[in-house]
């Protein structure tokens, strides 16, 4: 039987279903709910930053978790590495066009986070006081 390029288009649609066990964009979606990769694109808006100001600007990350979040954003093509070489070598990571076109959607996660954590708190305690007495 043979498909037309219409069907076969919605066959692929289909096959990157977040929704389906096999479906390879929610490996995507596991490195971008990452918080350490929200904070690191979210600090990347402004401009390439070396590896040195990028711990500095994102408190509590360690060198390891800093390195393996930029490999993995790196092998997406969301983040780009640059080495210029000097001694010691430069290196610099700066967001890719398709990095950029995350700035939006993390800045909105950002400010949402910041606009209401007031409020999470306060549910979270309320939360917390009721299941202790139930528990």
């Amino acid at each position: 039987m043979t498909t037309t390029a219409g069907e076969r288009r919605e066959r692929e649609k289909a096959r990157y279903s977040i929704y389906l066990a096999g479906c390879p964009a929610r490996q995507v979606l596991e490195t971008l709910s990452n918080k350490w990769a929200t904070l690191i694109l979210s600090a990347l808006t402004d401009g390439p930053r070396r590896h040195s100001e990028l711990r500095r600007t994102i408190a509590g990350v360690s060198q390891k978790m800093l390195t393996t979040t930029l490999r993995t954003l790196e092998r997406d093509g969301v983040v780009e590495r640059t080495v210029t070489p000097s001694v010691p070598p430069r290196v610099d990571y700066r967001l890719t066009p398709l990095g950029e076109s995350l700035v939006p959607i993390v800045a909105e996660i950002k400010d949402w986070a910041e606009s209401n954590i007031a409020d999470i708190l306060v549910h979270r305690e309320e939360y917390d006081r009721a299941t202790r007495n139930t528990g």
